[in-house]
């Protein structure tokens, strides 16, 4: 039985530790005495005290300790001496690997001082772990209250005679209509444009001139000076390459993925090497911001690094994507944020399945005047490093 029940009341504990490893219920005792079990699979090495009559199953190694033995001392032993690990390069634990191992036994008397003392650690340990969970929980929700006050322009006092945004967008609209005619840039098919209409609303109006209102999206009045805009306005966005395993060449060009981001920062100690036939042009440059577009676990999608100098050209992978733009300081803090994330996800749970390229250039950005993003900027790398 899946649940206990009067008739299936003895409990049948499988390999893992969630739980304790309890698979369901049945009604024989296999094991009638007090004993370990040890994990051989999955969660390998990880060991439980077990009072109750019960059934192992699943590759789950039970000990009953002789007399003399004291059995919360043995649990101590077992750990620290089984080698432990979920993926662990070692395939299983059997009994004729674990019978060879040599144990240490004092007199029974210290097995229990022992056993006492280390309960009594484990529980202060405990208590220690608890804390810093709450310390990093603390420190997650300081940042994010930090980068929600600078993106609404509440982190440091605006200029009057700051330049505003709306100078700066229209002399990147100029330039970029320049590049256009020169045949230097292809016009982008995505590109919309963000205003504010008569009715103050604001607006996206789309390349085939449909007009999305924006009110639901935008949450916050934006300072003076500031402007609503969207990445692709600012920037340019790419996708990575596609690579089979043939196209694996540990002399190619080395290919950054989400494993590369860590911590905020980019990290090269696991990399993938691609052969240099393939789509050579997709180079990242210095302070391009490298962005992971798709991953196994949810939460990692979105995480972000700027790329330092690189020793070497260096391309991404098909899951990344990256943003360029010359307001690089400002934007990655604003792709860290609550805010980023929210538009994208109905759940509200700031959790998002993937960015697309679409996603990406449309991404309504809160943009501050140049010379407040150096402030900005300045302000938020003295404060996230004292929470480092």
């Amino acid at each position: 039985s899946k649940t206990q029940t009067d008739e299936f009341s003895i409990p049948i504990f499988a390999n893992g530790a969630e739980n304790d490893g309890l698979y369901g219920f049945t009604n024989k005792a296999r094991v009638n005495k007090s004993a370990i079990t040890v994990s051989a699979r999955g969660t390998i090495g990880f060991c439980c005290i077990r009072h109750m009559p019960f059934v192992p199953i699943v590759r789950l190694i039970t000990i009953v300790p002789t007399n003399g033995i004291n059995i919360e001392y043995l649990r101590i032993v077992f750990q620290a001496l089984i080698e432990t690990g979920e993926g662990s390069s070692i395939p299983q634990l059997t009994v004729p690997g674990i019978k060879p191992k040599l144990i240490p036994i004092p007199p029974y008397s210290e097995q229990t001082r022992i056993s006492n003392k280390l309960i009594e650690t484990e529980k202060i340990v405990s208590a220690v772990e608890l804390n810093q969970e709450s310390v990093v929980n603390y420190i997650k929700l300081a940042k994010s209250k930090i980068l929600d006050l600078a993106i609404r322009g509440q982190l440091v006092p605006q200029d009057p005679n700051d330049e505003p945004a709306s100078v700066l967008l229209e002399r990147i609209r100029a330039e970029k209509e320049e590049l256009i005619k020169a045949g230097k840039i292809k016009r982008d098919k995505k590109e919309s444009i963000i205003f504010k209409g008569d009715d103050n609303s604001y607006y996206e109006k789309m390349p085939d001139g449909k007009l999305n209102c924006l009110n639901e999206q935008l949450t916050f009045e934006l300072p003076e000076g500031w402007e609503w805009c969207n990445l692709l306005m600012i920037g340019t966005t790419n996708i990575g390459l596609t690579y089979r395993p043939a196209d694996i060449d540990t002399q190619g060009i080395m290919v950054l993925r989400s494993c590369n981001i860590v911590n905020e920062k980019i990290n090269l100690t696991d990399l993938v090497r691609v052969k240099t036939s393939i789509r050579t042009n997709q180079f990242v440059q210095k302070n391009d911001i490298l962005i992971c577009a798709r991953n196994g676990s949810r939460t990692l999608v979105g995480k972000c690094a700027l790329i330092p100098e690189l020793d070497e050209q260096a391309s991404f992978g098909a899951f990344m994507a990256i943003y360029r733009t010359p307001y690089f300081g400002y934007i990655i803090h604003f792709l860290r944020s609550n805010f980023f994330r929210s538009i994208f996800d109905d759940s509200n749970s700031t959790t998002i399945n993937q960015l697309t390229q679409d996603m990406l250039k449309r991404a309504i950005v809160p943009l501050p005047p140049l010379a407040e993003q150096h402030r900005i900027v300045k302000k938020l790398n003295t404060l996230l490093t004292d929470l480092s």
